[in-house]
């Protein structure tokens, strides 16, 4: 051994470099409505309004694509220009009003759905209205169309308030259900309501799901607690450019301040 070598300074490696958090919106129900009243929560865009956004994306040369495909395509160096779409509850009106607007403007999604509640209603929202929820045989049309779909737990229950048995079965019950259905396991997961905490990524990362959305996880945030924009009836073009910079803004702060 030289000399040099014995002598050499240890190498210190500091903490692992944080890496930002891709883009991803996140929609809910697509449906013609009039009277705010009809959407208590905001969670409601018309098919007129999302094609304005998608419009903006290609304008801005994005392209909207699942969850899945956008982690894949970053993790071999080829994200750039790509935007998560995303879609909680899995309301009927996803293959009705907002598959021939993807297609359309060449561009995929992931589908949340709640294989607890198939065909059923939105019940966990009780100033209404009702939507109805994609049946299993509508499920797997989604998914033969190129959706990618994921699991939003069994019946739409705030995990963080779950005992570790419910949580175990609206995590891993509904991965099991969801590759039943359509013939192969779930990579993603959505918290529903958007709340977790680190026994709630903890369990989902445990059963088996690649990646989980959440809202705005903070410090929690990583591939198993995935920030996401929510997107309303309200934003046109300047309202995305706003919301794509404060994504920006957030990202860099988190990446670069301790």
């Amino acid at each position: 051994m030289s000399a040099d070598t014995d002598t050499a300074p240890p190498v210190v490696r500091g903490p692992a470099r944080r890496s930002a958090s891709p883009w991803v919106l996140m929609y809910h129900s697509v449906a013609e409505f009039t009277d705010p009243a009809e959407d208590p929560y905001g969670i409601t865009v018309t098919p007129a309004a999302l094609e304005t956004q998608l419009l903006w994306l290609r304008a801005r040369k994005l392209r909207g694509v699942s969850v899945g495909e956008l982690l894949r395509a970053r993790a071999a160096g080829a994200g750039r220009g790509l935007v998560g779409l995303t879609f909680d509850d899995g309301y009927t009106d996803f293959l009705t009003a907002a598959l021939p607007l993807l297609r359309r403007h060449d561009c995929t999604a992931t589908l949340f759905v709640l294989p607890g509640r198939l065909g059923a209603d939105n019940a966990w929202d009780p100033l209404g209205p009702r939507k109805s929820l994609l049946t299993a045989e509508q499920i797997r049309e989604a998914a033969a169309g190129g959706t990618e779909i994921g699991s939003h737990g069994l019946l739409h229950q705030d995990l963080t308030q779950a005992p570790d048995d419910v949580l175990r079965q609206e995590l891993r019950g509904s991965r099991d259900r969801l590759r039943e259905l359509t013939g192969s396991l779930p990579g993603g997961f959505c918290y529903p309501y958007g709340h977790l905490d680190a026994r709630v990524a903890g369990a989902t990362r445990a059963a088996g799901y690649a990646y989980a959305c959440a809202i705005t996880p903070g410090r929690l945030t990583g591939p198993h607690a995935l920030p996401r924009t929510h997107v309303s009836q309200a934003d046109g073009r300047g309202r995305m450019r706003i919301k794509q910079l404060r994504h920006r803004l957030r990202e860099l702060r988190r990446v670069v301040l301790p």
